[in-house]
């Protein structure tokens, strides 16, 4: 049971400034900005979504195939990706292209400067579907927008059940849009602010919603998840954590773990809270493909988080 998971690959350039940006942009000359910030402390993480989903349920023992499109700048991923043992056969490079880029400025009060470079996702739409045989679950994750959409319709086409997971691509799509991805998903997963802005835009509630999928997942950060079908709702808790070091990869994170409980044929309440201590484990590492699922010791750490044994 291969999960095909179609989504961004990205680099990560994540610096922190010892002040307060407060202290040195004057609201006054906003028209006027111009600033520079020295920023000491930086690192490089390998990210995008169809990555992390990937790296997550590849170290849960899961069959994942992942599938992008990236730039000629790609070859340390590909390298990391290689020493994991992760299939990168449908990872397409572009010429002359990046692989997305988010440079991101993190001051001492947690406030954030970013930009954004989508580079070779933007070429997403040049991977197909139909060329990966042996895949049992799909996921659309964010990615380019035409990519997204005809991915939905190719796993529609293949016959494929698949999730539906806008995240950052949430704002790419109106209400209309949204409710033809709703229609061709089996599964919508969105966290708590994208479940606001579906709900806006498409004037859908969970119920009206779950007659059209087999379950709607809405993840709540420390407050848990909901998971709701046309006939019952289950909240699901979080995980106990050791510390909380880097919330960076989290979703992705329950995401990887999901589609492994699926893939096991674990049932929806089981399935949710393997999701949550997923994204537990990667809350307590920094970075997104940095934390490691043992899979005894995972085992484990379910027990005693939720009272009951995976076997």
């Amino acid at each position: 049971m291969t999960a095909l998971v179609c989504g961004s690959f990205a680099f990560d350039t994540i610096m922190v400034f010892e002040d307060k940006f407060q202290n040195h942009i004057l609201p006054e000359q906003v028209h006027i900005l111009n600033v520079s910030f020295l920023v000491p402390e930086m690192r490089r993480e390998f990210g995008g979504c169809a990555g992390n989903i990937a790296y997550n349920l590849h170290q849960l023992g899961g069959a994942v195939t992942p599938m992008g499109t990236v730039g000629m700048d790609f070859s340390p991923y590909a390298a990391w990706f290689d020493q994991c043992g992760i299939d990168r056969r449908y990872v397409t490079e572009i010429p002359h292209s990046y692989t997305a880029q988010a440079f991101i400025t993190t001051d001492l009060a947690a406030n954030q400067i970013s930009a954004f470079h989508p580079g070779a996702m933007n070429f997403a739409h040049h991977n197909r579907v139909g060329d990966v045989s042996g895949v049992t679950l799909g996921m659309v994750s964010p990615d380019g927008r035409e990519g997204m959409i005809q991915h939905a319709q190719q796993f529609v086409e293949a016959g494929i059940p698949f999730f539906f997971d806008p995240g950052q691509g949430m704002p790419m799509f109106d209400g209309e849009a949204l409710k033809t991805f709703i229609e061709q998903a089996t599964y919508v997963i969105v966290n708590d602010y994208e479940w606001q802005l579906m709900q806006e835009r498409t004037g859908l509630s969970a119920a009206q919603i779950t007659q059209q999928v087999e379950a709607l997942i809405v993840t709540r950060g420390g407050e848990g998840s909901d998971i709701y079908t046309a006939t019952q709702h289950w909240h699901i808790p979080v995980a106990p954590v050791s510390r909380i070091a880097d919330p960076t990869g989290c979703g992705d994170a329950y995401r990887g773990g999901l589609l492994y409980a699926m893939q096991q044929g674990m049932d929806w309440e089981t399935s949710g809270r393997v999701a949550a201590l997923t994204a537990a484990i990667k809350i307590e590492q920094p970075g997104t493909q940095q934390h490691k699922l043992d899979k005894p010791l995972f085992e484990q750490r379910f027990k005693d988080a939720f009272g009951y044994s995976l076997r």
